[in-house]
């Protein structure tokens, strides 16, 4: 429902509220604003000012998002990606109190993961990939072992839920960090949160990156891999974006994505059961990490697992 500035009735709409008054170039405007759905993290808003048809995207942390984001660098990341063209134009307005605005793309939708059973669109998404790791470095290196490791000790300080096989995946991903790390990381800007909502895409089937809040640098295999992951990708179509990325897919790389795809899923399992200590969004995190522990188990039981290992 579209509202006027005073007009909050929730806790949401009042902090957002006292955040957009706050905008010096907004004061003495009339302002309106909507929700915005699709956010596990965040409260996410759409922002009138007067009768301007250029609207603008308000994000509000989330309860507890603290513990995994550092909202300067995703200011960086944003700022560095939508200099290199492949991400919205972002302000300054609140950036001090961790509140990012930019502007709201109008002639775009997110993306679904039908859209990416469409190769052609893929290998977009491949492109600007190919482009954010070519970008200057970030102010935060983060790996996916630095995630992990941080999401454990997250969770047995809240008391968060482990499934009961941990220590059979710990030892695992023991074993994936030794190898990826006696192969030597190849660290770039990565995105590291690719979810199909966070790819907008147009009628011309170009593809523009958005909410860069787990942007680090990172392995950029760990930033295929998730992505990989996240869109249910055949090992062929993998094969083939691989390819398109590296100019080849040989097996060291193959092997080296497809242990992050795994990597991946330990992570996002376990930042899953601290939101569901920390959260108030409206969210099955139990539902979701369990699930992401049971894709995680399928590569790391898969008979090709210490092959990969050694390929990497």
């Amino acid at each position: 429902m579209e509202r006027s500035l005073g007009e909050a009735t929730t806790a949401a709409e009042r902090d957002l509220e006292a955040a957009i008054s706050r905008v010096s170039p907004w004061q003495g405007h009339r302002l309106r604003y909507r929700s915005v759905s699709g956010g596990i993290n965040n409260a996410n808003w759409r922002v009138w000012v007067d009768d301007d048809p250029a609207t603008f995207f308000v994000k509000i942390p989330g309860k507890g998002t603290e513990m995994f984001v550092d909202r300067a660098v995703a200011m960086h990341a944003s700022r560095q990606a939508a200099d290199l063209g492949i991400g919205p134009r972002v302000y300054d307005f609140l950036a001090a109190d961790g509140i990012e605005i930019s502007d709201f793309v109008e002639t775009r939708r997110s993306c679904t993961h039908a859209d990416f059973r469409n190769l052609t669109l893929s290998r977009t998404a491949i492109d600007c990939y190919r482009t954010l790791h070519g970008g200057a470095m970030l102010s935060q290196t983060k790996t996916v072992f630095d995630r992990i490791d941080e999401t454990h000790e997250q969770v047995r300080m809240l008391g968060g839920w482990q499934p009961p096989d941990f220590l059979k995946l710990d030892h695992q991903y023991r074993r994936a960090r030794a190898a990826l790390e006696a192969s030597g990381l190849d660290l770039v800007p990565c995105f590291n949160d690719p979810m199909a909502g966070n790819f907008m895409t147009d009628d011309a089937g170009t593809i523009m990156m958005i909410d860069y809040e787990f942007a680090s640098n990172n392995d950029r295999c760990y930033d295929l891999g998730v992505w990989f992951a996240e869109m249910f990708f055949d090992e062929p179509t993998e094969r083939a974006l691989i390819a398109h990325y590296f100019g080849r897919a040989d097996p060291a790389i193959v092997a080296r994505v497809t242990v992050h795809q795994a990597l991946a899923d330990l992570t996002w399992a376990a930042w899953s059961m601290v939101q569901l200590k920390m959260s108030v969004l409206d969210f099955d995190f139990f539902k979701y990490g369990v699930w992401r522990y049971r894709r995680a188990r399928a590569v790391l039981d898969d008979p090709r697992w210490d092959g990969w290992l050694k390929a990497v």
